[in-house]
């Protein structure tokens, strides 16, 4: 029960790599708000935290709304008086060559999966300073070193690199901790969709030759909330099977 008495907010906790770093935490004796914009897909993650004995709740923000963010945070504390840790994990994409991306697909993945990450930290960063104590984990993917067909995801997910970096060198001296994790490919049930030659080709890619498990997600998020990585921060940590890039 490594976080005993923490409470956490994990983003985008309705879809598979959210709900399974949820779950871990709560196993680990943490009190978790469920975030995911899809309340339908947020509560079946509560109701699996709620089944194994852990303690929930489900909350439909869009990250992608800074007022909206601000008064999921008011509730947080209203409901539990605490916010330790903040996840954040949400995120998607929409692929297209430059000359073909349109506006819209930019702006989606730039407010998704950056802004929201922005507005989520600033809006528990008080607190945190505060209480003199936090724990953030954003998440980046192995597309932050650049993709073809999303310069939107890319430049998204480099800039929450950078993110990390500058408001952990902030937010340090008041003993929070913020760190990155970069997944590489994960299999789930949303890359088992996936082109067969893709997959393929990215495997060859990694040098351990297979694809990684929502598990290592949820474990690598849940040693970077716990005090066993307390003298850590402002790191990138790529779970990718040592894949350096697609």
């Amino acid at each position: 029960m490594k976080l005993e008495g923490k409470t956490a907010i994990v983003t985008g906790a309705g879809g598979y790599l959210g709900r399974g770093t949820a779950m871990q935490l709560a196993q680990e004796g943490a009190k978790v708000m469920v975030n995911d914009v899809n309340l339908t897909e947020a509560q079946k993650t509560v109701d699996a935290i709620i089944h194994q004995g852990g303690q929930a709740i489900a909350d439909g923000t869009d990250v992608t709304r800074s007022d909206d963010v601000n008064k999921m945070v008011v509730r947080m504390l209203d409901r539990w008086g605490q916010i330790d840790i903040l996840v954040n994990n949400a995120g998607d994409i929409r692929d297209a060559l430059l000359p073909a991306m349109t506006d819209e697909q930019w702006e989606f993945v730039i407010d998704l999966n950056l802004k929201g990450s922005f507005y989520c930290a600033r809006a528990v960063s008080s607190h945190m300073i505060e209480r003199r104590y936090g724990k953030i984990v954003n998440t980046t993917s192995m597309a932050y070193k650049g993709n073809a067909g999303q310069a939107n995801y890319s430049a998204a997910k480099s800039g929450v690199v950078g993110l990390t970096l500058a408001i952990g060198l902030e937010l340090a001296r008041y003993n929070i901790n913020v760190n990155c994790i970069s997944p590489g490919m994960i299999e789930t049930p949303r890359t088992n969709t996936l082109d067969k030659t893709i997959v393929e080709r990215i495997v060859k890619l990694t040098p351990l030759r297979r694809m990684g498990e929502i598990s290592d997600i949820a474990n690598a998020v849940l040693f970077l909330v716990s005090d066993d990585s307390k003298y850590i921060t402002r790191q990138v940590i790529h779970i990718s099977g040592g894949m350096e890039g697609f």
